[in-house]
Formats: structure tokens, C-alpha cells, sequence
């Protein structure tokens, strides 16, 4: 059966190589174009190093040269994973055997690109991944198989999927190319009716409200990290709060600093406490909460506000 996986990053290159591990015959791949003066993505650069042809992901929706490329590698399947650039039907229906795509969620759930976000966000305790057959719709296409994994009471978006559903994610589509193979796919119907749709996770939806619930503020912080950090003010600048655990301290004005310490900041929520351990201030990266306590002489009695959009 004749392939072209349609992909980017490592979980695209991870897929590529699965495949070919198991003697799937990849006859093309496409993946970002490689950006004048930079690094090729890690798809693109194992499909290169391996001989198959390489097409730009982005330019099968303008390009018919491109396209006409694409079909003369005369596919029986495309396997999509982790494709964020719309692909054309053209491309999606022409395989005798269509196409195949991994989502991260358990769908009809959590359709859109920001799907692990709002799980942890809204405080699921499950999520998963679905192999679909994408149709004209986002994410409503029929189910191939689906698997479930728990979201643990302090995962994150970054644990959630590199420890979980990036692994299981590449099991599950070399399953499904041998399901289709051997002619035993399902095309099992979403219910649209329990269908939920969330946008991409932006700074609008990453704002800190200090005396809402305390999980709700912590799930905001967990489902933001690594991206985009969940933002807060202090001293009227945004900060990007990421690496955070709950803590049973008691009392204090929500936002409020209770304690500073080598381990990080204590802030106090409506019931307990919240321990930031790794934020970022506007025009710096990333770095631990205590140096930055000591560096901006942050002490007990400060006060985080709430969220604003970043300038």
C-alpha cells in the first residue's frame, strides 16, 4: 500500500519512521518548507535523509504543480500527523483508501487545534485520541479507533501529550495503516450531538481571575502550560505564570503573596494556596519564580492582580 504521510515536527517524523520500521511503503511526504536561513522540520528532514520525495505542506492549497506532484505519486492512502495547514479535498479523497488523521482527543469532544488545552482547562479527568477519516468538516469526520488516558490531577498540557498521547498517538496510526490494509477500518459515525468545539488557546483565554475557584484557576495554569502561560499582573506588568503546584496554605486576599521561598512564590487562592514555580515577565524568557522574587524584591504582602492582555 502506497502512502504519503502528511506532517511536521517530531510527532510527524516519529510517525514517519514507525512506518517505515514496519515496512510500510512510503512513497511521499509533505512537510513546512524550510524557511530561508533555517532549520528543515524534523519530518521533512528525515524524509530527505531517507530519499522519498518532499512536497510543501502549505502549497498543496495554491500550487497545482504541486498538486499534479502529489498525484503522480499515485497514493492508496495519506496518513495526517499532526497537520495544523487546511489540506485541500482534492488531496483529502484522492487515495483509493482516502485519508487518515490523529486528533488528540476522544472526538467528538475537544474538536479543534487546541484540544489538550481544554481538556485540562474545563478539569476533565480522561481525554485521549482519535484516528479519523477527515471529511469536509474540522475534526467530524468518522472514527477509525479511539484511546482513552487520564489527565492526573497535576498534568499538564506538556505531560498530557509527550508522556502520553505522543507515544500512544504513533502506535495508534501504524494500528490503523494495518487495519486498512487488511480491510478491517471502521468508519464509525461521530454523534454530533455531544460535539464540543474550542478555539485556539490564545492570551483572551489564558487570563487569571484570582478569586474564582481554585481548581479553576489552577486547571487555567496546567492547561496553558507550555503554551501560551497563563497571564497575571504584578506590579502593573503581565507576567506568564507556567509551572505551578497546589498548596493547603490557608488565608490571605486571593493574589495575594503569602510566602517567598527558594522553591518559588506562594500565593494565596480562595481555599489554599498555589506555589508558582516558573513564570516569565514581559521581554524575558522563562525563569524560576524565587531568582525572580529576589531580583524584583517581591515580597510576602504583594500582590499578583488579575490577567491582561499582553502588549
Amino acid at each position: 500500500m502506497r502512502i504519503v504521510v502528511i506532517g511536521q515536527a517530531a510527532f510527524g517524523e516519529a510517525v514517519f519512521k514507525a512506518l517505515r520500521e514496519r515496512d510500510e511503503e512510503i512513497v511521499g511526504v509533505c512537510a513546512p518548507a524550510t524557511p530561508e536561513g533555517g532549520r528543515p522540520d524534523p519530518l521533512r528532514a528525515a524524509a530527505e535523509a531517507a530519499g522519498i520525495p518532499v512536497l510543501p505542506t502549505r502549497r498543496l492549497r495554491r500550487d497545482e504543480n504541486v498538486v499534479q506532484r502529489y498525484l503522480d505519486l499515485k497514493p492508496d492512502l495519506n496518513v495526517m500527523a499532526f497537520v495544523t495547514d487546511i489540506i485541500p479535498e482534492s488531496v483529502l479523497f484522492a487515495p483509493p483508501h482516502k485519508t487518515i488523521q490523529y486528533h488528540p482527543s476522544l472526538l467528538p469532544l475537544h474538536r479543534g487545534a487546541s484540544a489538550i488545552n481544554w481538556a485540562i482547562m474545563q478539569g476533565d479527568t480522561k481525554t485521549g485520541l482519535t484516528i479519523f477519516w477527515p471529511d469536509e468538516g474540522i475534526d467530524t469526520g468518522p472514527i477509525l479507533l479511539q484511546k482513552e488516558v487520564a489527565i492526573g490531577a497535576d498534568d499538564t498540557v506538556g505531560s498530557v501529550y509527550f508522556n502520553q498521547l505522543f507515544p500512544l498517538g504513533v502506535e495508534a496510526i501504524v494500528e490503523s495503516v494495518q487495519m486498512v490494509r487488511e480491510g478491517r477500518a471502521p468508519r464509525i459515525p461521530q454523534d454530533h450531538s455531544k460535539a464540543t468545539y474550542e478555539p485556539i488557546t490564545r492570551d483572551e483565554h489564558a487570563m487569571i481571575v484570582w478569586d474564582r475557584d481554585a481548581n479553576q484557576v489552577y486547571n487555567l495554569i496546567r492547561g496553558t502550560n507550555p503554551q501560551p502561560g497563563a497571564l497575571a499582573t504584578l506590579d502593573g506588568e503581565p507576567v506568564r505564570i507556567f509551572e505551578a503546584e497546589r498548596r493547603p496554605d490557608e488565608g490571605g486576599t486571593p493574589g495575594e503573596v503569602r510566602a517567598v521561598g527558594p522553591e518559588g512564590i506562594t500565593v494565596a487562592l480562595t481555599t489554599g494556596a498555589l506555589l508558582i514555580k516558573r513564570l516569565q515577565p514581559r521581554g524575558s524568557g522563562k525563569v524560576q519564580a524565587a531568582a525572580f522574587a529576589e531580583e524584583r524584591g517581591v515580597k510576602a504582602g504583594h500582590r499578583f492582580e488579575n490577567g491582561t492582555p499582553a502588549p
